[in-house]
């Protein structure tokens, strides 16, 4: 039985590092390889097995709404953030009730991969272990990561627990924007609009966060120039 069947798509963004882009659609609606951002990680869910997904909504919500209703191969609900935009924890947070008491991924709409020998999301499902995982963080080498413009995220212990960077040596990785969180890890989050940073930080803290690494190369779709380049990957012969 697949472990995790629901997701939250991050789509209330504003999308201002991708304008002109995001001048007359959000940024879930850019297109990339002949298909918006956001079907290509519903896409994902979907091959993976999951059937329920959130999307939470703010600029040019409508827009979102109207072409998400035309798809049928997962039950689409939307958390509404017109009023206020909430951050990627409150995002979540306010979400929280669609999901119960049970594990969920959760996905930013401006991150797509090409896939290796390992389908990224089943593996994560197969690597998940709430027993003792309060989360797990897909992880990119920073050889596979297109459009990152950092110096790498997190590293990883001999036990795949997740260390800042700050706090490690190399190897480090990126992070694409892809995890599985259990709902306890939002448990005593603060109110209104926050990061998920600071439950992130108190799960490393116990030893609850774990990470694995993409099997493929991970594209981030963060402005004009990004999307240009990751037309152009996927448009390059294998």
């Amino acid at each position: 039985m697949n472990k995790v069947t629901a997701a939250m798509i991050m789509g209330a963004g504003l999308g201002t590092r991708m304008r002109p882009l995001t001048d007359d659609r959000p940024k879930p609606l850019v297109m990339v390889g002949g298909k918006t951002l956001i079907d290509h990680s519903i896409d994902r869910l979907v091959a993976a097995g999951v059937t329920r997904i959130v999307v939470n909504l703010h600029y040019k919500a409508l827009m979102l709404r109207d072409h998400l209703s035309k798809r049928r191969d997962a039950e689409i609900v939307f958390s509404d953030e017109t009023a206020q935009l909430l951050d990627t924890g409150g995002g979540v947070v306010k979400a929280m009730p669609h999901f119960g008491n049970a594990p969920f991924f959760v996905i930013n709409s401006d991150s797509i991969w090409v896939e290796g020998a390992s389908p990224a999301l089943p593996a994560m499902i197969a690597a998940w272990d709430e027993t003792r995982m309060d989360g797990l963080l897909l992880l990119a080498q920073m050889k596979t990561a297109l459009g990152y413009e950092g110096t790498g995220d997190f590293a990883l212990t001999a036990d795949k627990h997740i260390v800042r960077a700050r706090d490690a040596a190399p190897p480090l990785y990126a992070y694409p924007g892809v995890q599985i969180v259990h709902p306890r890890m939002f448990e005593g989050a603060p109110a209104g609009a926050f990061s998920t940073n600071v439950m992130w930080d108190r799960a490393i803290a116990a030893g609850k966060l774990s990470g694995t690494l993409l099997d493929g190369v991970w594209i981030h779709v963060g402005t004009p120039q990004a999307r240009d380049e990751a037309e152009a990957y996927l448009k390059a012969p294998a």
